[in-house]
């Protein structure tokens, strides 16, 4: 079934275990969270074991507190040879009343592995206008993350 699965959606209520000294979920939980469902999705698509090899444009928007209905959404925006780019949104409400906001969201690429080696994964072409931008999105964030690993690399042979 590999090649099939673009789009990936978890659910579920945050726990209490979940939250730092401040009440409300920790950053770190979160992402937890996007691993899982980044992982669960390029595996779908791929059919292959995968590895996480980059996050890129990780934003926290709005807090999420215990009991509230967390919704992790994966959806593939790009891929390379051996590489899925999944645009990850996480989002919350109050079950019992509130409307549904954005808290994170970021883009994850994952490697699909065969024998610890990259494997070739499924091409996935954009769509429509919307596929394109965020495939277009994606790639940016990712370039936007090469420049701040090169400048931090020359700042540490500087120093």
């Amino acid at each position: 079934m590999s090649g099939q699965q673009r789009e990936l959606t978890f659910r579920f209520l945050a726990e209490p275990s979940d939250v730092n000294y401040g009440g409300k979920v920790h950053g770190g939980v979160v992402m937890k969270w996007i691993d899982q469902a980044g992982y669960a999705a390029a595996v779908g698509w791929s059919g292959r074991y995968s590895v996480t090899v980059a996050v890129g444009g990780i934003r926290f928007v709005s807090p999420i507190s215990t009991s509230d209905l967390v919704t992790v959404n994966a959806k593939l925006v790009h891929t390379g040879t051996t590489s899925m780019h999944f645009a990850i949104d996480v989002r919350a409400r109050d079950p019992m009343q509130g409307e549904e906001r954005l808290c994170t969201h970021c883009v994850i690429v994952f490697v699909a592995m065969d024998g610890g080696k990259p494997t070739p994964v499924p091409a996935w072409q954009p769509q429509c206008d919307e596929d394109r931008r965020l495939a277009e999105y994606a790639l940016k964030v990712m370039e936007l993350s090469k420049g701040i690993e090169e400048t931090v690399a020359r700042y540490h042979a500087a120093g």
